[in-house]
């Protein structure tokens, strides 16, 4: 069974495990994948962001559909995220190396343990709201805006930035990160955990992936 690194309560970013990579970083483009009515404005904001942070190359891919079968109604209608990104790992068009993905929708995924088992208590974590999912490392990504909402647009594109960065960083190896001013940190409990992190990596997390932004 695939293990997933979440977050606290419903503030969850999260990650699980994949083959590593070995092409080189200057031939890896990263698609951009929205979906659904997913602003194409908000798409290439993101797209900016992956490319300008992490020297990759990125491509905004057309916007379709969810996956029918991510969907779920076993606590509220949302999707589940590991669905999406292993369907997404399936069917990665030709010319990109990753998907991202963003979405309007609220996402989900079972809460385990170290061993597997579904956290107490199983009604709250069997089907756990989440901000987004990743493969660590790995190719796939998803990303929800549901859970990040301000009536302030830039606040809200700023906590997207920040945890389509963080997902990302998993594809490229990054594990969650204990200083709490890393973009690699943790979800808690608040947003503004989100909000009081910095857009960029800690000192440790540069060495991890060799940053030279």
């Amino acid at each position: 069974m695939k293990k997933y690194i979440v977050g606290l309560i419903l503030l969850a970013i999260s990650c699980t495990k994949e083959n590593k990579q070995t092409i080189k970083s200057d031939e890896r483009i990263v698609g951009i994948q929205p979906y659904e009515k997913f602003s194409n404005e908000d798409a290439k904001i993101i797209s900016f962001v992956i490319d300008s942070f992490y020297g990759l190359k990125t491509k905004i891919l057309p916007n379709k559909p969810l996956p029918k079968t991510a969907y779920t109604t076993l606590k509220s209608p949302r999707y589940r995220a590991d669905s999406i990104i292993k369907i997404q790992n399936q069917n990665i068009p030709k010319d990109v190396y990753y998907v991202l993905g963003l979405t309007n929708e609220d996402i989900s995924v079972t809460k385990n343990d170290k061993n597997g088992q579904i956290l107490e208590p199983k009604w709250k974590y069997c089907d756990f709201g989440i901000m987004g999912l990743a493969y660590r490392p790995g190719k796939s990504a998803i990303v929800s805006n549901f859970r990040i909402k301000s009536k302030s647009h830039n606040t809200e594109m700023t906590r997207l930035r920040k945890v389509a960065v963080h997902e990302f960083g998993h594809n490229l190896g990054l594990p969650h990160c204990p200083d709490k001013s890393c973009v690699m940190t943790s979800a808690a409990e608040k947003l503004t955990t989100i909000d009081n992190e910095k857009l960029a990596l800690c000192k440790s997390c540069q060495k991890i992936i060799n940053y030279k932004m």
